[in-house]
């Protein structure tokens, strides 16, 4: 028991930590890696997950505001917010149905692991070649919120917060910077998951958690997120893109293993 408990929380500071640095969130290294355990259910990793990545981002938004960030660009990812908050209910919504209509969590597992390793994928792929891509600068309130409802819809649905996806979106359609992206991100996943704990409360669908667990796993994710903010000041771009990139190559070799694992179930 005491090891799982030291796997939970390592697992949890260690992806808030690297999550505040690069700005996925964390969600997207916990959620395979705890699937890849087994010690919970997919609904209360997923669940738990999103808490764990709710407490690093507000951690790291208001460290990074308190100290005087000129990083954020409020009225581009308010409105990206905005739109992700939407998504993140439809996603919530959507993954309740197929929980419902499957009936099997490894079936779940499954194909949550398989999007989320074709989107890492992808990103790792464009994150290489990124120096090549011209990027854009919409301001458009429609095409703002749309971007922000589709990062919403998937990062809800996949239960990982925010994730690469939040990053490629902010550096593609609005030119942001790497750590420019990294903050906004952030700013954006904080308003997106405190939506989503509110929906699955005011809606009854919290599944069955360990409260241990729970509070490791949130504890574990203030102190990382502590312990990111204070690490991403002292990173500059090229460091941030490099640990992005190793983050990226090892989620996949995880969501890998658990398409594997789930189908053996």
């Amino acid at each position: 028991m005491y090891g799982l408990m030291i796997i939970v929380f390592t697992v949890s500071l260690l992806s808030s930590a690297v999550g505040a640095i690069c700005g996925i969130g964390g969600g997207v290294i916990i959620k395979p890696v705890l699937d890849a355990t087994g010690i919970m259910s997919v609904s209360a990793i997923s669940f738990l997950s999103g808490c764990t990545v709710l407490s690093m981002s507000v951690v790291s938004v208001f460290k990074n505001l308190k100290a005087g960030t000129n990083n954020l660009s409020i009225k581009t990812s308010t409105l990206l917010a905005f739109g992700a908050v939407i998504g993140g209910v439809a996603g919530k919504l959507g993954f309740q149905t197929m929980k419902e209509s499957a009936g099997n969590e490894a079936l779940i597992g499954m194909v949550q692991a398989a999007i989320l390793l074709a989107i890492t994928v992808g990103t790792l792929i464009y994150t290489i070649l990124k120096t090549r891509v011209k990027t854009r600068q919409y301001k458009s309130k429609r095409v703002l919120v749309s971007v922000g409802l589709i990062l919403g819809i998937m990062s809800s649905f996949l239960g990982i917060g925010g994730g690469p996806m939040n990053l490629i979106a902010l550096e593609y359609f609005f030119s942001m910077r790497t750590k420019e992206a990294a903050f906004n991100s952030l700013y954006i996943i904080m308003f997106s998951q405190i939506a989503s704990l509110i929906q699955v409360f005011l809606t009854g669908t919290m599944p069955e958690i360990s409260i241990v667990y729970g509070l490791l796993m949130v504890g574990g994710g203030i102190l990382g997120g502590n312990i990111g903010s204070v690490v991403n000041k002292r990173f500059d771009e090229k460091a941030v893109n490099k640990l992005f990139i190793v983050l990226l190559m090892v989620i996949i070799g995880i969501n890998v293993y658990n398409i594997i694992r789930f189908s053996s179930i």
